[in-house]
């Protein structure tokens, strides 16, 4: 029997890309036995009933019972059972639109819990009481809202609120928040649904947005949570390069926490939260509380800080010195424009408003192609070695002249290496 996720995307005309097949009437000397002249398989997940077919996106398992006996994640005693009934078996999943099976050879499909009407009216449905043994669920129900755009039974979402994901692996954690990241289309679904279930009391930086207020004059949709979920939303549809999405849809999300820190009103009666964009604790707790990864925070921070500067650059016909010493910041200013989209989206303004704002950010764009800084920070052209061949000692005035020639190219004083080398050598012969 074919078996969740493979049967749930076909049917929703999703390219199916790995299969799981559950495989009955057979024990493991039998089923070795039958696939050794096809295929060769690793028995890595043996002691769960799972065989991974080499080479292919294949796994093949056998139904089993699992028994809670502990707390987490793995807190079972997986129980094997090749003559299990269908129903029995498939009532152990998650969700309903995961529990539909389908025949390999005839193509029968086999539905005992109404997954098949559920997925056709967009309902995400626990199978059973037995959901709430794996809190990792309700971060399978967040990613699979955010990318089938599935609506949760109240009931669903009673029953999630009463777990916690204290006890879960962050690598298992992780890996959720990264398939809505990546794969999401419906994003204020997706963390409205968090917060139905209330469990973003398990990510307080994301809590503290809620209720936080901006000025209506330039945030008419309300306070920081709706404005977050709304540029996370755009920014979905902005996604490019795979090995570039996470950063930038954390960039997304984290971009004005630093709200809740200095968000005040003025005498004027006025809401301002100025210095936010250089606040990033909260978004550093986040990321890091998650990925625990130094090198993703970096990239994610360094948009964070710059989030404002395409709007404010643009606006103010900012030099070419200018720009290049930002994409010295940031390194990447095609992200970063793509993040000040997202950010312009997200605010609630007129048509005729949002036209402008983002002929604006289409101007940092065109600048910032012009001068060849889109996908990269500017390199220095004048080197080291230069200044070793021209006899100078590594030093403090080294650095100097070094530092003193970057500040030229990104002036536009030359943008070739032999400009350079006429730079350096004008430069030395005056000192």
């Amino acid at each position: 029997m074919l078996v969740g996720g493979c049967v749930r995307d076909a049917l929703l005309g999703i390219p199916v890309k790995d299969y799981d097949l559950e495989i009955y009437g057979l024990d493991f000397p039998g089923l070795l036995r039958a696939v050794a002249p096809v295929c060769e398989v690793d028995a890595v997940g043996m002691s769960f009933g799972v065989l991974k077919v080499r080479h292919f996106e294949i796994d093949m398992a056998f139904p089993r019972r699992e028994n809670k006996t502990g707390a987490g994640h793995r807190g079972f005693v997986i129980e094997v059972d090749p003559a299990m009934d269908f129903s029995l078996a498939s009532a152990r999943r998650d969700f309903t639109v995961n529990a539909i099976m389908q025949d390999a050879l005839t193509g029968e499909i086999i539905d005992p819990h109404g997954g098949r009407k559920d997925l056709q009216e967009k309902r995400l449905r626990h199978v059973s009481p037995a959901f709430a043994e794996d809190p990792l669920r309700v971060l399978r129900a967040m990613q699979f809202i955010g990318r089938f755009g599935l609506v949760p039974e109240k009931s669903t979402i009673t029953l999630c609120a009463g777990l916690s994901q204290n006890e879960l692996p962050r690598e298992r954690i992780a890996a959720e928040w990264e398939k809505l990241l990546r794969q999401g289309k419906y994003m204020v679904a997706a963390l409205n649904f968090l917060r139905e279930c209330r469990w973003v009391r398990f990510y307080p930086e994301l809590a503290a947005l809620i209720g936080c207020p901006q000025d209506p004059q330039w945030h008419p949709e309300g306070d920081v949570w709706n404005h977050t979920l709304l540029v996370l939303q755009a920014a979905a549809e902005l996604r490019k390069n795979p090995e570039d999405v996470l950063p930038f849809m954390l960039a997304a999300i984290c971009h004005d926490f630093g709200k809740a820190g200095c968000t005040e009103t003025d005498s004027r009666g006025r809401i301002t939260s100025r210095g936010h964009d250089t606040l990033t604790g909260a978004a550093e707790r986040f990321v890091c509380g998650i990925w625990n990864s130094s090198q993703l925070w970096e990239k994610v921070e360094k948009l964070i800080v710059s989030h404002m500067h395409p709007w404010q650059l643009a606006d103010g016909n900012a030099s070419d010195k200018a720009y290049r010493k930002l994409a010295c910041r940031v390194g990447r200013t095609d992200l970063l424009a793509d993040l000040a989209e997202a950010d312009v989206r997200g605010i609630a303004m007129s048509d005729h408003e949002r036209i402008c704002r983002l002929e604006m950010v289409e101007v940092f764009r065109r600048r910032c192609r012009e001068l060849e800084i889109s996908g990269h920070a500017p390199q220095p052209l004048v080197m080291g070695r230069h200044l070793i061949i021209r006899n100078l000692t590594p030093g403090p005035e080294f650095k100097k002249i070094l530092d003193e020639c970057f500040e030229a190219q990104l002036a536009g004083h030359f943008n070739t290496v032999d400009g350079a080398m006429k730079y350096l050598d004008g430069l030395l012969c005056g000192k």
